[in-house]
């Protein structure tokens, strides 16, 4: 990062270590789940979007992560803190399995599995050899954590700033990864399959271990989404949220690190927005916002910081060019 970029993100941060006391304990429970929700769509980014394999499934991890993170609390009194990396190492193993037979599928059929695994996932959960530990339709409820060393916050800022903190080493991870060889390979099979395995890169072992990752970052939202609404339920984690991840990372920005940040907003508050807007038909409007969106900036909302940013630095270079640029002198008629 250059020094431009580092005085932007740590002034992004502080904004976000402050947000907490500037809204209401309602605005800091939904920002909480902008946290949650660009963990879950940076997994996602990183399958989709540097990796090129479609995934409408991934609710079904944040579904694993979710109930992981729900037993462990209400069955056996785990810290919550601690099952974070649970939830992460449960999916992770869950999405490798799963992404080696996918292998052999690509574009469509791929999709179309995924599709059949975010569809069954609410069924699974209700299957009633499984509602000793899922609590069936009724689900399970949890207790929301109380700040820790006598903090003088109340437990919606704890929470908060506990996701940040979460957020942020995650971001720091994905972004050391993306930059490193693993990265570089994930591009390469995503821009030519054929190349890449001329090139020597393992195409099956780095599809695999793609998926395995995309799956741990949404387990670990999945964990934390679980423990800011203190309830999960089979019926919470249904297709829907799993083409609204799809939707998320569209509206972001594919391949893009920052775009999962606006991707959650957009996935947060628009809803919220289209159902003030009509009570009838809050869905409707939320598709008219996305088409809108997308005809705006058909390369996501980064894509189009990034263009406009590009756009105002070529003119102000012009400028400066123009500036100093000195006009030749021209001798009057007496001079001659």
């Amino acid at each position: 990062m250059n020094q431009r970029t580092l005085t932007v993100v740590a002034v992004l941060l502080l904004l976000a270590c402050a947000l907490p006391f500037l809204v209401s304990n309602y605005r800091t429970f939904q920002f909480t789940l902008v946290l949650v929700y660009a963990i879950a769509l940076l997994g996602l980014n990183i399958l989709t979007g540097y990796n090129g394999q479609i995934s409408l499934g991934h609710g079904a991890f944040y579904a694993i992560g979710a109930y992981t993170a729900a037993i462990l609390m209400d069955r056996f009194g785990v810290p919550y803190w601690a099952t974070l990396p649970v939830a992460g190492a449960v999916c992770l193993a869950v999405g490798f399995l799963f992404g080696l037979p996918a292998l052999r599928l690509e574009g469509l059929y791929l999709a179309l599995a995924t599709f059949a695994l975010g569809v069954s996932m609410p069924q699974l959960l209700k299957y009633h050899h499984f509602e000793k530990w899922t609590g069936g339709v009724q689900g399970i409820v949890i207790t929301k954590p109380d700040p820790p060393f006598g903090l003088p916050l109340n437990p919606d800022q704890w929470l908060y700033y506990f996701t940040l903190a979460v957020m942020v080493l995650m971001f720091v991870l994905a972004w050391n990864l993306l930059r490193g060889r693993v990265g570089r390979a994930m591009v390469a099979i995503r821009d030519h399959h054929i190349a890449a395995e001329a090139m020597g890169i393992n195409t099956a072992m780095v599809k695999s271990l793609t998926f395995g990752v995309s799956a741990f970052y949404t387990g670990v939202a999945g964990a934390l989404g679980a423990i800011a609404i203190q309830f999960v339920a089979p019926d919470s984690f249904n297709i829907f949220l799993s083409i609204v991840f799809l939707v998320g990372i569209a509206i972001g920005g594919l391949a893009s690190i920052p775009g999962a940040i606006y991707g959650a907003l957009f996935i947060q508050f628009v809803p919220n927005i289209a159902d003030e807007i009509s009570k009838a038909a809050p869905w409707a409007v939320f598709g008219i916002f996305m088409i809108g969106f997308v005809y705006v900036m058909p390369l996501g909302v980064n894509g189009a910081i990034r263009m406009l940013l590009a756009r105002l630095g070529r003119k102000a270079q012009n400028n400066r060019s123009t500036a100093g640029v000195t006009r030749p002198t021209i001798n009057s008629p007496e001079e001659v």
